[in-house]
């Protein structure tokens, strides 16, 4: 059963109460809390996600609250836990529904060793995974964005997850984050499509959240093989510029966007080693998104 199949009122009570459980990739979570804001991030943004059976197990507890009475009133917060640790300061209570989804960014980057997880967004086409690791300001959120409203499959846009055992990437397809003029870019771009609500003033600037296509979170258990490994550069007025890069320098560029390399040690290096010797390996410059799909779209046939 699916998060769209409860009405709004079900998921703000299931929240407040036991807990809403749901299917994310290859994870499950289990998220309670009691504030309206995520309530309608989930309802607007999941709806395609499979719910859980509470007898199934559960990757990650996680609850967004305020952190006391007070603070709903007076300068009102939100705070993140996982397992009952914190790890982060409260933020300001109205971007509780960003601050979940940077809480469970670091819940898999932090967890998940089974994987090398780069900081890359990720996306397939005909059976085969472009994968864009990138800085924030670097564009690659923007880029992914564009594809995905263009039918291709999105599997992340924040991390890449490749797996120690075989070599693959494995999704893990959740709201796609864009920031400052990015937001109203893709909107342009795309007027179809779905945010949820837009937070102002964050750390990180105004930060929006585009619900992810049904058929990509509908293949979320479902792995890409590696062949592209493109690094992005967004400069407004550039023309498209793709120009190849040796596998000595990607592997360097590649292991700074890493999240948990030096954690995993030889086996994190082998692994980041095998991954730019399966891609082609390339720097891209753009300003024109519609360009740059045609370009990768190409590739990709």
């Amino acid at each position: 059963m699916k998060l769209e199949t409860l009405s709004k009122e079900t998921v703000v009570q299931t929240l407040k109460s036991q807990g809403l459980r749901l299917k994310i990739g290859g994870f499950t979570v289990c998220l309670s809390s009691s504030i309206p804001d995520v309530a309608a991030h989930l309802a607007s943004l999941y709806g395609a996600f499979e719910l859980v059976d509470e007898a199934d197990f559960i990757d990650f507890y996680t609850s967004l609250e305020s952190p006391s009475l007070l603070r709903r009133y007076f300068r009102p917060q939100v705070t993140f836990s996982f397992d009952g640790y914190f790890p982060f300061k409260p933020l300001p209570y109205d971007q509780a529904s960003a601050m979940f989804e940077w809480g469970l960014n670091w819940c898999i980057a932090s967890q998940s060793h089974q994987y090398l997880i780069a900081h890359a967004a990720v996306v397939e086409l005909n059976g085969q995974a472009f994968i864009f690791p990138g800085v924030p300001g670097s564009g690659k959120s923007t880029l992914c964005a564009a594809l995905v409203c263009s039918s291709w499959r999105l599997l992340s846009d924040e991390m890449t997850l490749l797996s120690l055992a075989d070599g693959l990437v494995y999704p893990v397809p959740r709201p796609i984050s864009l920031k400052n003029r990015s937001i109203d870019v893709i909107r342009n771009f795309y007027p179809e499509a779905v945010f949820g609500k837009v937070v102002n003033d964050t750390s990180k600037g105004t930060v929006g959240h585009l619900r992810p296509p049904d058929k990509s979170v509908g293949f979320g258990s479902d792995p890409a093989q590696p062949a592209k490994l493109i690094f992005p550069k967004y400069e407004q007025g550039s023309e498209t510029s793709l120009t190849q890069l040796t596998k000595g320098r990607a592997l360097l560029k590649l292991a700074e966007n890493s999240f948990n390399y030096n954690v995993l040690g030889l086996h994190g290096f082998n692994s980041l080693a095998d991954l730019v010797d399966c891609c082609d390996c390339y720097e891209f410059k753009y300003s024109n998104l519609d360009e740059a799909i045609a370009l990768f779209t190409g590739m990709a046939q």
